[in-house]
């Protein structure tokens, strides 16, 4: 998605950059028609979010700060817990951050053998792990609510073309909305799991691609409430039950330190896919509700992109460039790794950076408004100035917005097939 953009002078001072909306959206929707090439959706913690609930009951599944501090608030009578808490301060971690927490807590207990580390024993550390995961789960295990919503307008999206190349969606996300959403629709999917009644991970069928094509793959980077790791002749052996298991150790978030103790483990093999999926000729990501604060996924997204200069991964962001009422970047490291890397586009509600160009979204005002179809993915912001733009907001960051932009193109595939 190459840098289209017009030469605008607020005020006869400064040259500013800027980018057309229509012609982008017109190249998203080009890109996302194909059939032939390889499209991917990256689903983050903001996407959740994006489901309309009644009043009072928003939203679904809380962003990682708001859950953080519910178990903080759930388990502030449990001693252990706060000791741990405490530990994680003085070893300079996130206490408002359930990643950093449970990250910490599973380092404690691999130096924990045999003794006490921080003044917790290696008992106490696993009983705080299963009562933590019990906790979140709690949370988050939840059913779309009926009818339409951005994830089930996603999914139908997918069955809606008959396609060469399967559609991948990778997930950090550990609620079991993407499999509802695709069972409800009856759209057929592969996440790396094989067998009924105790599924283990097919690591062949992953990296030989040996699953039908028109199955959606899913890929659920940071695990699932479902998934569960248990001890087999003295091996640890991730397994997905089909039912959540209470009072169970879940493996969700799980520490990059266990990363290390088998090729195996679906953590590292699932990194390898979005590594291999960027690498394919042409592939295009759409990153959703994901704020670029996790290090390894972005080192896998953009040692790819250096790799294969034909991939394109596009970054939509909920917000403006700046966080309101204050002079701060909403999103500093995706914009920092976007200005560098020629195939990252972030776009926000108000800027954008597209082929390492920052600047505003503006229409030409002599633009014909011919494409109604993308025009209403546009605000347009009143101006009697004589300027020759004017300014606008595109709000596919919103990922509740970017599913009604996928459910106004379906069909769209046979009148740009071949076209890229």
């Amino acid at each position: 998605m190459g840098s289209v953009a017009i030469e605008v002078k607020p005020q006869g001072k400064f040259m500013v950059h800027a980018h057309d909306p229509i012609r982008h959206l017109r190249y998203l929707r080009q890109s996302l028609a194909q059939d032939n090439e390889s499209i991917g959706f990256f689903l983050s913690a903001g996407c959740p979010l994006s489901v309309p609930m009644p009043e009072g009951k928003w939203p679904l599944i809380p962003d990682v700060i708001n859950l953080t501090r519910y178990l903080n608030e759930k388990l502030r009578g449990n001693d252990n817990y706060n000791s741990l808490l405490a530990e994680v301060v003085k070893a300079e971690r996130n206490p408002e951050n359930i990643e950093d927490i449970l990250s910490f807590l599973r380092s404690l207990v691999l130096v924990s053998k045999g003794g006490e580390v921080r003044g917790l024993s290696e008992e106490k550390l696993r009983e705080l792990e299963t009562v933590i995961c019990s906790a979140i789960v709690e949370k988050i295990d939840v059913c779309l609510p009926s009818g339409e919503t951005p994830y089930h307008r996603l999914c139908n999206w997918i069955r809606s073309i008959d396609r060469k190349q399967a559609v991948e969606v990778f997930t950090t996300n550990y609620d079991l909305l993407v499999e509802q959403s695709l069972e409800d629709n009856e759209v057929p999917y592969f996440d790396g799991f094989v067998g009924a009644r105790r599924s283990f991970f097919d690591l062949r069928a992953l990296e030989d691609n040996l699953i039908p094509v028109h199955w959606t793959r899913l890929w659920k980077i940071h695990g699932s409430i479902n998934w569960y790791q248990e001890v087999v002749d003295k091996q640890r052996i991730v397994y997905r039950y089909s039912e959540v298991k209470p009072n169970a150790s879940q493996l969700i978030y799980p520490s990059h330190l266990k990363y290390e103790e088998s090729r195996k483990m679906p953590y590292l093999a699932l990194i390898d896919q979005l590594n291999r999926f960027i690498r394919r000729k042409s592939s295009f990501l759409v990153l959703c509700g994901y704020s670029f604060n996790d290090g390894h996924i972005n080192d896998a997204i953009i040692s790819a992109l250096k790799a294969n200069p034909t991939a394109m991964v596009l970054g939509l962001q909920f917000g403006t460039y700046e966080k309101l009422g204050a002079n701060v970047e909403s999103y500093p490291e995706a914009y920092r790794l976007a200005k560098k890397q020629h195939n990252l586009n972030v776009w926000t509600f108000d800027r954008a950076i597209i082929g390492t160009n920052l600047g505003a979204w503006a229409m030409p005002r002599a633009a014909d408004d011919a494409d109604a179809e993308l025009s209403q993915f546009v605000s347009v912001e009143k101006s009697d100035s004589e300027q020759p733009v004017i300014s606008a907001q595109v709000k596919l960051g919103d990922f509740s917005a970017f599913t009604d932009f996928l459910k106004k193109i379906i069909g769209t595939s046979s009148q740009v097939k071949n076209v890229k």
